[in-house]
Formats: structure tokens, C-alpha cells, sequence
């Protein structure tokens, strides 16, 4: 089996941008050897601190986040960094060609009942002469070089697209090394099987309430066939089982609070997910715009999610 290293030394990928993904990926097992850990090293629960989306962060919220930010700040090649849990991006080297954006834990509440969580992140190219600010991150997704994810589970995984398909590695806990495992990652564009978060359902526009009533009355409604449900409560845990074996995943814009466009980040989760999708055949969407074409406003902007099964998705935008 390749690893990691010798995938993107046999590849197209420039050598500052393998240096950027191995920092990155290196800082991810040394995480997924913290979690190992959990209760044995006092990191489990709460951290006592809100971040700037206002929500309350888990220890590993933080130490995930300072791990990261402290060896992608070392990394030559980084102009700068922009995560979840900061309030601004943190300029890094101004002669760095890469800004990277992170969600360093994904689904964090899942961390004290010893459930899935992980990684994402995704890395633009981008120079100056200045300092990086801000405005320097609001790019659309498509113009991403680079994006992934790091599932920490019964095996930690790196899911992994540099522009040309997805790749799944998975760490030989012997060597801490991402071996390839799987290559060329496709997603079927048929599905039976979705994801969202059902306690939602009264807050949901009457186009979701519609579709999602169609799939759960199964062959006895007009889609005339019967779907599966799941949710993982961890964006990383529902994309990856889309990547494995197909699916569709929903964070529809719901009116608990109208004056939100959505839950989850453009910057660090829905463009990431989104490359990974559009590269494996499947696509993602908000209700009205492509993800990956979305101008973002500012890096901490939220949007609506439906991304998966290419045909799935265009069913539900049909409603």
C-alpha cells in the first residue's frame, strides 16, 4: 500500500501544497491519539468558554483547535488560517502561498458519549505582499485546491481531494502513517437512504416538510420506494457514509431562527463537503445556489446544506 507521502509525490500536487496536507494530516493523528485517550487524560467535557458562534466548546474543541493552529502557523507554505472556534483568521507567514480554513472537531457533542467526530478542512492558493486579512479568504469554493476530512472512528480514515477524485486513506496505527485504501471514490447517483435531524421537522419550510414526508411514507407515497434514515449528529460521520455507500444529507434553513441563513459554515464544513461530493458525482446544494459557486460575505457565514446522490438531490430541489 502507498502512504500518504508517496500518493502525492507520485501526483500533479506542487511540493508546498504536500507540505501543507502532511502538516495537516500530521496534526490529525497526533488528535486522533488524544481521543484515544479520552477520560484517562481529563479532556472529555466542557471548556467553560462560548466561541464566536456562541456555542459552548468542549475541552477537545480547544485543544484540537490550538494543535492545528500552532503547527499550521509554523508551516512555511501557510499565509494564513481562518477557524470555527476563531473570532478572525490568524495570519501565519505573508510569504506562505496557501490559506487554510478548519473545523478542527466536527461534531463535538459527540465526543463525551465516545462517538464519531472529526476534522475538516480546505486549503486555497493565494499570495501577497501584505499580511493576510480577512477579504483574503472570501473566495468561492470552487476555486479551492485542495479539501478533506479526518474521521476519527473504529479506524481513523483521511478523506482526501486535490481536484482530481477522492482517495480514502486509513491510519496504520503502527506506523501512525495514512495508508491508501481506497482510490477514486464514486457515489451512485440513486439512493434510498437520507439524513437530517427530524427534531427540526416543525421548524422546516413547507418545500422540506413536503419532501421529507415523501420519503418516509416509502412505496405507499408518490416516491414509491422505501428509504432508510440515519444521522450521525457529526457532518463528517454523515458525509463519509454518503462517500462509502451513497445517500443524501440534508441541514435545510428551518425558522427557529429566521434570521439565519443556515447551521453549518460555508468556509469550513459545506465547502469542503461540497469539493469531496462534486468530486466523487454527487452534488451539493442550498436551496437556490450551487454550494461551491456561493461569494462568501464573511468567514464565518452559515448556509443551507442538501448534498449527496446526484439524481437525490435534484429530487429534493424539485419540491
Amino acid at each position: 500500500m502507498q502512504n500518504l507521502s508517496q500518493v502525492l509525490a507520485s501526483s500533479s500536487v506542487a511540493d508546498s501544497l504536500q507540505t501543507v496536507l502532511i502538516q495537516t494530516t500530521d496534526t490529525c493523528v497526533a488528535i486522533s491519539d488524544v481521543l484515544k485517550q479520552g477520560s484517562l487524560a481529563g479532556i472529555l467535557g466542557m471548556a467553560g468558554n462560548e466561541n464566536v458562534q456562541g456555542e459552548e466548546q468542549k475541552k477537545l474543541d480547544v485543544i484540537s483547535n490550538d494543535m492545528l493552529k500552532d503547527a499550521l502557523l509554523a508551516c512555511p507554505a501557510v499565509r494564513a488560517i481562518a477557524s470555527e472556534e476563531e473570532e478572525d483568521i490568524v495570519p501565519a507567514n505573508t510569504n506562505g502561498e496557501y490559506l487554510i480554513a478548519f473545523d478542527p472537531l466536527d461534531g463535538s457533542s459527540n465526543i463525551d458519549i465516545n462517538a464519531m467526530v472529526g476534522t475538516i478542512f480546505s486549503i486555497y492558493r493565494q499570495i501577497g505582499d501584505n499580511p493576510a486579512e480577512e477579504k483574503d479568504f472570501l473566495i468561492p469554493g470552487k476555486e479551492q485546491v485542495a479539501a478533506g476530512y479526518v474521521l476519527y472512528g473504529p479506524s481513523s480514515m483521511l478523506v482526501l481531494t486535490t481536484g482530481d477524485g477522492v482517495n480514502m486513506f486509513t491510519l496504520d496505527p503502527k506506523t501512525n502513517t495514512f495508508l491508501l485504501t481506497e482510490k477514486g471514490v464514486s457515489i451512485q447517483p440513486e439512493t434510498q437512504e437520507f439524513a437530517i435531524n427530524m427534531s427540526n421537522q416543525r421548524f422546516w419550510s413547507d418545500s422540506i416538510q413536503n419532501y421529507v414526508d415523501d420519503l418516509v411514507k416509502g412505496k405507499e407515497g408518490r416516491r414509491n420506494k422505501d428509504f432508510n434514515m440515519r444521522w450521525v449528529a457529526a457532518m463528517v460521520g454523515d458525509v463519509h457514509r454518503i462517500l462509502c455507500r451513497g445517500g443524501v444529507f440534508l441541514y435545510p434553513w428551518d425558522k427557529k431562527d429566521p434570521s439565519k441563513p443556515g447551521k453549518l459554515r460555508l468556509m469550513y464544513e459545506a465547502n469542503p463537503m461540497a469539493m469531496l461530493l462534486e468530486q466523487a458525482g454527487g452534488k451539493a446544494h442550498t436551496h437556490t445556489d450551487r454550494i461551491l459557486d456561493i461569494q462568501p460575505s464573511a468567514i464565518h457565514q452559515r448556509v443551507a446544506v442538501i448534498l449527496g446522490a446526484a439524481n437525490e438531490v435534484d429530487k429534493c430541489l424539485s419540491y
